[in-house]
């Protein structure tokens, strides 16, 4: 997204990252070091600011907050955060076997 986009076009963005670290952590009801935890673990890299501050946008406080609800039922932040990009990964293979089922059952243009 450039500077020419219109601010109405960021704000839509689920990736534009219009948070800082301790708004996130607010709106997360966490902490800071929850969110450099899960950073470290890579589940999700915050964009860095031109002062080098942590951002972070709506799709990546999503994905923390579902960290957060296994943290919170007791799971370790490296496993929830395993747990996490596993469920991410399940679901883009079950996406893409969808689509190759698709494929598969349309009629084929060429003949045989």
């Amino acid at each position: 997204m450039t500077a020419d986009t219109p601010l109405s076009g960021r704000l839509d963005d689920d990736d534009y990252p219009a948070y800082t670290m301790g708004r996130a952590a607010e709106m997360l009801g966490t902490t800071p070091g929850f969110l450099r935890a899960i950073g470290e673990a890579r589940l999700i890299t915050p964009l860095r600011s031109e002062g080098g501050h942590r951002r972070y946008s709506r799709y990546q406080l999503r994905i923390a907050a579902r960290a957060r609800e296994l943290v919170d039922q007791g799971t370790p932040v490296e496993a929830a955060c395993r747990i996490v990009i596993l469920e991410d990964q399940l679901e883009e293979a079950k996406r893409i076997n969808a689509e190759y089922r698709r494929t598969a059952a349309e009629p084929s243009d060429t003949p045989s």
